[in-house]
C-alpha cells in the first residue's frame, strides 16, 4: 500500500491581494479618464500628463508585487505610497484653484486608496492606520484648509483601511488556529493508525512471551519479566499524549501549511468474505452470505483487522478453547459484521480499568478502526453468556474519507 504526503495551502487573504490588483488597474483608468474629461479646465496639462505617464508604467510594472505577502516589501509599499502623495501634492501645480477649492478630484484620485490598502493587507490595521494619516496630511496640504468634503473622503479612507487591516490580522489568526488543529488531527489519526498495528502484533507477542516464561521458570521467566516491563512501556507510549507543534503550521507567508500522510490503494472493491476466511477454524464458525460482500479496500482492510482484534480478545480472556462465531450481514446501505464468543463475559467496569492500564484493544483496534471508517462497534457483554462484538461500516465507507479525531474513551 502505497503512502504520501498531502501538501494543502490555505490562504484567506489571497483572494485580497487579487482584489487589490484588479482595484489599482481599475482606479487607474477611473484617474485617467477624470482628467481627460476635464483637461481643457488644466493651466498646465503637460504637467497632469507627465505624472499619469509615470502613474500608469509604476502600476503596471508592479502588478507582480501586489500578488501576494511575499512579493509586497516594506519598500514597495514605501516607494508606491510616495507615488499616491506625490501625485497628491502635484495636484495644485497642474489644476486651476477655483476647481481644487470647488471639491475637484487629485490627481491619482482613488488610486491612492489601493496604496493604503495594501498596507493593512500586509501589515494589519496598524500599518494602515500610519498610511492613512500619511495621505490624511497630504490631502489637507492639498487643499489648503481642512473643508467639509476633504475631512469626510479622508476619514473614509482611514476607518475603511484600519478596519481591513484588523479583518486580516482575525483572517491569520484563525488560519493558523486551523492550521494547527487539522496537523494535530492528522498526526492523531496516524498515531492511532499506529497504536492499533502495534496493539495487534508487538504487544500481543510481548504479552505472550511474559505469560510464557512465567510457566517455563528459569532464564525464561527473567525474560518473560523483561518483556512484561517493555509492553509496559510500550502501552505507555501509545496511550500517550498530543504531538509537539509543528514548524510547517506556523508558516503563513504562503499561506498556512498543513501535513497530512494519506493512505492510497487501488479504488477496486474487495470481497470482505475471502479477508475474513483465515479466521475460520476448528473454534472459531464463520456464517457469510452466498455473493461476494464488496466494500472499498481500505474498509475491507480495517473491519477484517478489527474483527481479528475481537478474536484476540476471546483467546485472551475466554481462553484458547472458548469458541466464536463470526457472522457476515450484507445490507444495502451498511455490511454488519459480528463477532461472538461462549466465553464468561466482561465484567462491568472492567473496560474502563483496562484503559486507564493503558490497554486499549478496545478503544483502538476495534472501536477507533470503525469510527474512522464513518461506522460504529457496540461491544454487549452479559456475566456468564459470553460477548458480542457488532460492528457497521458504510458500504460506502473509505477510511481516508473520514479524518475524525482523538481515539474513543469510553
Amino acid at each position: 500500500m502505497a503512502r504520501r504526503e498531502r501538501v494543502m495551502r490555505m490562504s484567506v487573504e489571497q483572494p485580497l491581494w487579487r482584489a487589490l490588483t484588479g482595484y489599482r488597474i481599475l482606479a487607474l483608468v477611473y484617474a485617467i479618464g477624470l482628467f481627460a474629461t476635464a483637461y481643457e479646465d488644466f493651466p498646465r496639462p503637460w504637467l497632469a500628463v507627465g505624472y499619469f505617464a509615470v502613474l500608469a508604467v509604476w502600476t503596471l510594472a508592479t502588478l507582480p508585487r501586489t500578488a501576494g505577502e511575499a512579493a509586497c516589501t516594506r519598500r514597495f509599499l514605501t516607494a508606491d505610497l510616495t507615488v499616491a502623495i506625490t501625485g497628491i501634492l502635484l495636484t495644485p501645480l497642474a489644476d486651476a484653484p477655483e476647481r481644487i477649492h470647488g471639491g475637484g478630484p487629485t490627481l491619482p484620485s482613488i488610486w491612492t486608496a489601493g496604496s493604503v490598502l495594501a498596507f493593512a493587507i500586509k501589515g494589519g490595521w496598524r500599518w494602515a492606520a500610519l498610511a492613512s494619516t500619511l495621505v490624511a496630511v497630504a490631502n489637507l496640504i492639498e487643499r489648503g484648509s481642512p473643508a467639509r468634503d476633504t475631512v469626510h473622503n479622508v476619514i473614509l479612507v482611514w476607518v475603511a483601511s484600519i478596519a481591513i487591516g484588523y479583518v486580516v490580522e482575525v483572517a491569520r489568526a484563525s488560519e493558523r488556529t486551523l492550521a494547527r488543529a487539522l496537523e494535530i488531527e492528522a498526526a492523531t489519526r496516524e498515531r492511532e493508525r499506529l497504536a492499533r498495528d502495534i496493539h495487534d502484533s508487538v504487544l500481543q507477542v510481548l504479552a505472550m512471551v511474559q505469560r510464557r516464561g512465567a510457566v517455563i521458570g528459569g532464564e525464561a521467566a527473567e525474560l518473560g519479566r523483561l518483556a512484561g516491563e517493555q509492553e509496559i512501556a510500550l502501552r505507555t507510549l501509545v496511550s500517550g499524549g498530543l504531538v509537539p507543534a509543528s514548524r510547517a503550521s506556523e508558516d503563513a507567508a504562503e499561506g498556512a501549511v498543513v501535513r497530512a500522510v494519506d493512505e492510497t490503494a487501488d479504488d477496486e472493491p474487495v470481497d470482505l468474505r475471502t479477508l475474513l476466511a483465515p479466521y475460520a477454524g476448528s473454534l472459531v464458525g464463520l456464517a457469510e452470505p452466498g455473493a461476494p460482500v464488496r466494500l472499498a479496500p481500505a474498509a475491507a482492510r480495517e473491519v477484517a483487522a478489527a474483527v481479528g482484534a475481537a478474536l484476540d480478545n476471546v483467546r485472551r480472556h475466554a481462553g484458547q478453547e472458548a469458541r466464536a462465531w463470526i457472522l457476515v450481514e450484507d445490507e444495502p446501505d451498511e455490511v454488519i459484521v459480528t463477532v461472538r464468543d461462549d466465553g464468561p463475559g466482561i465484567p462491568e467496569g472492567r473496560l474502563a480499568q483496562a484503559e486507564g492500564e493503558g490497554r486499549l484493544g478496545v478503544a483502538l483496534s476495534i472501536r477507533g478502526r470503525l469510527r474512522d471508517l464513518g461506522g460504529s462497534a457496540e461491544l454487549i457483554s452479559v456475566p456468564g453468556q459470553g460477548t458480542e462484538v457488532e460492528l457497521k461500516v458504510p458500504r460506502s465507507a473509505k477510511e481516508a474519507d473520514h479524518p475524525r479525531g482523538k481515539a474513543e474513551r469510553r
